[in-house]
Protein backbone atom coordinates (compact mmCIF):
# COMPACT_ATOMS: atom_id res chain seq x y z
CA UNK A 1 0.00 0.00 0.00
CA UNK A 2 2.30 2.08 0.87
CA UNK A 3 4.47 1.79 -2.71
CA UNK A 4 0.80 2.12 -4.52
CA UNK A 5 0.55 5.52 -2.33
CA UNK A 6 4.38 7.04 -3.14
CA UNK A 7 3.76 5.91 -6.85
CA UNK A 8 0.56 8.00 -6.66
CA UNK A 9 2.26 10.75 -5.73
CA UNK A 10 4.85 10.79 -8.11
CA UNK A 11 2.38 10.44 -11.16
CA UNK A 12 0.58 13.41 -9.82
CA UNK A 13 3.63 15.69 -9.24
CA UNK A 14 4.45 14.27 -12.55
CA UNK A 15 1.41 15.58 -14.15
CA UNK A 16 1.81 19.13 -12.41
CA UNK A 17 4.74 19.10 -14.02
CA UNK A 18 4.38 18.35 -17.35
CA UNK A 19 1.40 20.95 -17.33
CA UNK A 20 3.84 24.31 -16.90
CA UNK A 21 5.84 23.61 -20.31
CA UNK A 22 9.48 24.12 -20.33
CA UNK A 23 9.03 27.21 -17.68
CA UNK A 24 12.01 27.73 -15.94
CA UNK A 25 11.33 29.02 -11.99
CA UNK A 26 13.88 31.98 -12.01
CA UNK A 27 11.47 33.69 -14.76
CA UNK A 28 8.42 33.30 -13.03
CA UNK A 29 7.12 35.90 -10.65
CA UNK A 30 7.30 34.68 -6.88
CA UNK A 31 5.51 37.50 -5.67
CA UNK A 32 2.66 35.89 -3.33
CA UNK A 33 2.63 34.20 -0.45
CA UNK A 34 2.39 29.98 0.49
CA UNK A 35 0.74 29.40 -2.88
CA UNK A 36 4.00 31.25 -4.96
CA UNK A 37 5.92 29.29 -2.57
CA UNK A 38 4.56 25.83 -3.02
CA UNK A 39 4.13 26.00 -6.70
CA UNK A 40 7.61 27.85 -7.23
CA UNK A 41 9.80 24.69 -7.28
CA UNK A 42 6.82 22.40 -8.91
CA UNK A 43 6.41 24.77 -11.82
CA UNK A 44 10.87 25.02 -12.28
CA UNK A 45 11.77 21.85 -14.49
CA UNK A 46 15.32 23.10 -13.13
CA UNK A 47 14.69 22.39 -9.66
CA UNK A 48 12.09 19.59 -10.44
CA UNK A 49 14.86 17.51 -11.52
CA UNK A 50 17.00 17.94 -8.65
CA UNK A 51 14.49 17.97 -6.52
CA UNK A 52 13.45 14.33 -7.77
CA UNK A 53 17.13 13.38 -8.09
CA UNK A 54 17.49 13.56 -4.47
CA UNK A 55 14.90 11.41 -3.61
CA UNK A 56 15.76 9.08 -6.41
CA UNK A 57 19.47 9.09 -5.36
CA UNK A 58 18.34 8.34 -1.16
CA UNK A 59 15.95 5.06 -2.58
CA UNK A 60 19.22 3.92 -4.18
CA UNK A 61 21.47 3.94 -1.74
CA UNK A 62 18.71 2.51 0.69
CA UNK A 63 18.59 3.43 4.56
CA UNK A 64 19.33 5.73 5.92
CA UNK A 65 20.07 7.65 2.86
CA UNK A 66 16.64 7.63 1.58
CA UNK A 67 15.77 9.83 4.67
CA UNK A 68 18.62 11.65 5.44
CA UNK A 69 19.20 13.44 1.67
CA UNK A 70 15.43 14.79 1.50
CA UNK A 71 16.19 16.23 5.18
CA UNK A 72 19.67 17.38 4.23
CA UNK A 73 18.60 19.20 1.30
CA UNK A 74 16.00 22.07 2.41
CA UNK A 75 18.09 22.30 5.82
CA UNK A 76 21.55 23.39 4.00
CA UNK A 77 18.94 25.43 1.31
CA UNK A 78 17.64 27.52 4.07
CA UNK A 79 20.86 28.30 5.15
CA UNK A 80 21.55 29.16 1.43
CA UNK A 81 18.98 30.98 0.93
CA UNK A 82 19.55 33.33 4.31
CA UNK A 83 23.13 33.75 2.74
CA UNK A 84 21.07 35.17 -0.78
CA UNK A 85 18.74 37.56 1.83
CA UNK A 86 21.60 39.00 3.30
CA UNK A 87 23.61 39.75 0.08
CA UNK A 88 26.48 37.58 0.46
CA UNK A 89 27.65 36.67 -2.83
CA UNK A 90 27.80 33.33 -4.52
CA UNK A 91 29.11 32.83 -7.81
CA UNK A 92 27.46 31.20 -11.00
CA UNK A 93 24.26 30.10 -9.09
CA UNK A 94 22.50 29.31 -12.31
CA UNK A 95 25.60 26.67 -12.98
CA UNK A 96 25.40 25.47 -9.79
CA UNK A 97 21.52 24.18 -10.23
CA UNK A 98 22.31 23.51 -13.26
CA UNK A 99 25.36 20.85 -12.65
CA UNK A 100 22.88 19.43 -9.30
CA UNK A 101 20.82 18.13 -12.11
CA UNK A 102 23.60 16.43 -14.16
CA UNK A 103 25.42 15.14 -11.00
CA UNK A 104 22.28 14.16 -9.20
CA UNK A 105 20.86 12.27 -12.58
CA UNK A 106 24.59 10.69 -13.12
CA UNK A 107 24.67 9.48 -9.01
CA UNK A 108 21.47 7.76 -9.71
CA UNK A 109 21.97 5.99 -13.53
CA UNK A 110 24.94 4.95 -12.37
CA UNK A 111 23.76 3.74 -8.53
CA UNK A 112 27.47 3.26 -7.20
CA UNK A 113 27.35 3.03 -3.51
CA UNK A 114 28.42 6.15 -1.29
CA UNK A 115 28.51 6.74 2.11
CA UNK A 116 25.85 8.82 3.51
CA UNK A 117 28.31 11.89 5.05
CA UNK A 118 29.79 12.06 1.27
CA UNK A 119 25.98 11.89 -0.40
CA UNK A 120 24.87 14.25 2.34
CA UNK A 121 27.96 16.50 1.38
CA UNK A 122 27.27 16.46 -2.28
CA UNK A 123 23.58 17.07 -1.61
CA UNK A 124 24.09 19.97 0.50
CA UNK A 125 26.84 21.62 -2.21
CA UNK A 126 23.72 21.64 -4.44
CA UNK A 127 21.18 23.16 -1.96
CA UNK A 128 23.63 25.91 -1.37
CA UNK A 129 22.97 27.27 -4.82
CA UNK A 130 18.86 26.07 -4.95
CA UNK A 131 18.62 28.57 -1.47
CA UNK A 132 20.56 31.45 -2.58
CA UNK A 133 18.95 31.89 -5.75
CA UNK A 134 15.65 32.09 -3.77
CA UNK A 135 16.95 33.90 -0.92
CA UNK A 136 17.88 36.36 -3.40
CA UNK A 137 14.78 36.55 -4.85
CA UNK A 138 12.45 35.99 -1.45
CA UNK A 139 12.57 39.56 -0.10
CA UNK A 140 10.62 41.15 -2.94
CA UNK A 141 7.49 38.30 -1.79
CA UNK A 142 4.54 39.98 -0.09
CA UNK A 143 4.84 37.29 2.66
CA UNK A 144 8.36 36.18 2.28
CA UNK A 145 7.32 33.44 5.65
CA UNK A 146 4.30 31.88 4.05
CA UNK A 147 6.21 32.01 0.48
CA UNK A 148 9.23 30.19 2.17
CA UNK A 149 7.49 27.71 3.81
CA UNK A 150 5.47 27.17 0.74
CA UNK A 151 8.41 26.44 -0.90
CA UNK A 152 10.05 23.76 1.55
CA UNK A 153 6.86 21.86 1.08
CA UNK A 154 6.39 21.68 -2.72
CA UNK A 155 10.67 20.47 -2.21
CA UNK A 156 9.26 17.86 -0.18
CA UNK A 157 6.74 16.61 -2.07
CA UNK A 158 9.16 16.54 -5.04
CA UNK A 159 11.59 14.91 -3.03
CA UNK A 160 8.85 12.43 -1.89
CA UNK A 161 7.94 11.76 -5.46
CA UNK A 162 11.86 11.01 -6.28
CA UNK A 163 11.37 8.44 -2.95
CA UNK A 164 8.50 6.96 -4.50
CA UNK A 165 9.87 5.98 -7.84
CA UNK A 166 12.83 5.04 -6.37
CA UNK A 167 11.54 1.93 -4.41
CA UNK A 168 11.01 0.61 -7.60
CA UNK A 169 14.89 -0.05 -7.27
CA UNK A 170 14.09 -3.89 -5.73
CA UNK A 171 13.13 -5.29 -8.73
CA UNK A 172 14.98 -5.93 -12.29
CA UNK A 173 12.69 -3.58 -14.43
CA UNK A 174 12.28 -0.98 -11.76
CA UNK A 175 16.41 -0.45 -11.46
CA UNK A 176 16.23 -0.08 -15.45
CA UNK A 177 13.53 2.54 -15.11
CA UNK A 178 15.20 4.71 -12.01
CA UNK A 179 18.78 4.45 -14.13
CA UNK A 180 17.03 5.56 -16.98
CA UNK A 181 15.34 8.41 -14.81
CA UNK A 182 18.70 9.39 -13.34
CA UNK A 183 19.95 9.00 -17.01
CA UNK A 184 16.84 12.23 -18.37
CA UNK A 185 17.61 13.95 -15.31
CA UNK A 186 21.31 14.55 -15.83
CA UNK A 187 20.27 15.39 -19.53
CA UNK A 188 17.39 18.16 -18.48
CA UNK A 189 20.57 19.51 -15.89
CA UNK A 190 23.03 19.19 -19.37
CA UNK A 191 20.36 21.11 -21.25
CA UNK A 192 20.12 24.26 -18.34
CA UNK A 193 24.06 24.14 -18.37
CA UNK A 194 24.45 24.68 -21.91
CA UNK A 195 21.46 26.52 -22.35
CA UNK A 196 19.34 24.70 -24.54
CA UNK A 197 16.27 24.95 -21.96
Amino acid sequence: MRLKTLSSLTLILAALALQTGAAQAHGLSIEGGFASGFSHPILGWDHVVAMVAVGLWGAVLGRPAIWVLPLVFPLVMALGAAAGILGLPLPAVETGIALSGVVLGLLVALARPAPVWLAAAVTGVFAVFHGHAHGTELPEAAAPLAYGLGFVLGTGLLHLAGIGLGLLWGSRAGKTAVRAAGLLIAAAGGAFLTGVA
